[in-house]
């Protein structure tokens, strides 16, 4: 049976002072194939309009926890996942859609399409097991295969690890009294650098280019989209599918998704790739400088001005997001030493002029203001916000 969301419009009062209180709400009833039934709810309020509604309780995807084992960084598993909802946007509007953690393809599945292709031993083993199953044998991992025999740093540079991670997420649409699945968003994380070990034990790197990489994610995204049309309850819905370029161990920002290519519902054809103008860059630094020069000297006149007000300045860095080749995002730290709550309420007032000072008004900003301690001080100002939202903490 289909699954379906049937939606009742009830009044929900949360009575716990200690839960979030969202006011009127929608419950749902969710039938599953079973012919089971479980209760949800969609929250009436949304913390933002960048962000889909989400239905309650929160359902882990089937493929929980394993981005975490498979990307670089923090920074890396936060992007590739929220980057992800933002590519959405463009086929899924949050108007009309609801987010839910993929519910289709499992870890096991996703951690057997990562793998290397088999070779030797291993591949006639499978194969065996295969004819006595009476079965044809069909190879599971994307990833190229690594010959068993010559130098192992030739072997790992000609026969990378390209691909690092799968991510689904669901996109539920309501019609009238129903939810129901809408579409479907695959990200294909590749790595631009293949780390492995040499027969000495010592860390080697292989360097991978964009258009290699991007290369690769487009044959890897054809094999993927027939698979996944093989997938029980996803063979006949609209499908995004994503190639995001992973950054590299050490690296202070984030990657990014760099194209994008829509499947039609009940189709396996790719449709045109769209690119995905996309960066993070850190300030202060060479390649900010290089390529934002107008923002770079932008930020560093505030650091200057931070530096000459404050004793106990310690640093000023920044995260800024380009999108479409224009600041959107800027997120400032500024780690300082201070002796008392005076000191930090003189700074924050100081800092929040600089930031209306400098700063464009189409930008989103973020000042956290720290210490030893932690947290002191937080700015936020939104696009075309008259006065930035200050918090002091106590």
């Amino acid at each position: 049976m289909k699954k379906k969301l049937i939606m009742v419009l009830t009044s929900f009062f949360v009575l716990t002072a200690c839960a979030p209180n969202f006011g009127e709400q929608e419950e749902i009833v969710q039938e599953i194939e079973d012919e089971s039934k479980e209760q949800a709810i969609i929250p009436k309020y949304n913390i933002s309009d960048s962000y889909y509604k989400m239905i309650l309780p929160f359902k882990p995807g089937e493929a929980r926890g394993l981005v975490s084992e498979q990307l670089n960084t923090r920074l890396d598993i936060d992007e590739f996942e929220t980057g992800l909802m933002r590519v959405a946007q463009d086929t899924f509007s949050p108007d009309k859609y609801l987010y839910q953690e993929g519910q289709y393809l499992t870890g096991e599945v996703i951690q057997g399409w990562l793998n290397r292709k088999l070779t030797g031993e291993e591949l006639k083993n499978e194969q065996e097991k295969a004819k006595e199953a009476k079965k044809e044998y069909t190879e599971i991992g994307l990833n190229p295969a690594l010959p068993e025999e010559g130098n192992l740093e030739e072997l790992h540079s000609e026969n990378p690890i390209y691909l690092s991670h799968i991510l689904e997420h669901n996109y539920l649409i309501r019609e009238d009294d129903t939810v129901e699945l809408g579409g479907v968003v695959i990200g294909l994380a590749m790595n631009s650098v293949h780390y492995f070990q040499q027969e000495d034990g010592y860390a080697r790197e292989k360097r991978i280019s964009t258009s290699e990489l991007l290369a690769k994610g487009k044959e890897y995204a054809q094999q993927v989209i027939n698979r996944v049309r093989n997938t029980k309850g996803l063979g006949n819905v609209p499908i995004v599918i994503a190639i995001y370029e992973q950054e590299k161990k050490s690296s202070i920002v984030p990657g990014n998704f760099v194209t994008k290519t829509v499947v039609k519902a009940g189709s396996n054809s790719l449709g045109k790739w769209e690119g995905i103008d996309e960066d993070y860059y850190f300030f202060p630094s060479d390649e900010a400088t290089s390529d934002y020069r107008d923002d770079a000297q932008m930020f560093n006149r505030f650091k200057s001005d931070v530096e000459e007000f404050f004793p106990n300045y310690t640093g000023v860095i920044g995260k800024a997001f380009y999108k479409n080749g224009e600041l959107n995002y800027l997120d400032i730290e500024i780690p300082m030493q201070f002796y008392g709550k005076a000191e930090v309420i003189a700074f924050t007032q100081f800092v929040t002029g600089k930031v209306m000072e400098y700063f464009p008004d189409y930008v989103t900003l973020e000042v956290n203001v720290m210490s030893t301690t932690g947290q002191e001080a937080l700015i936020l100002k939104e696009p075309n916000q008259e006065e930035p939202t200050v918090h002091i903490y106590k």
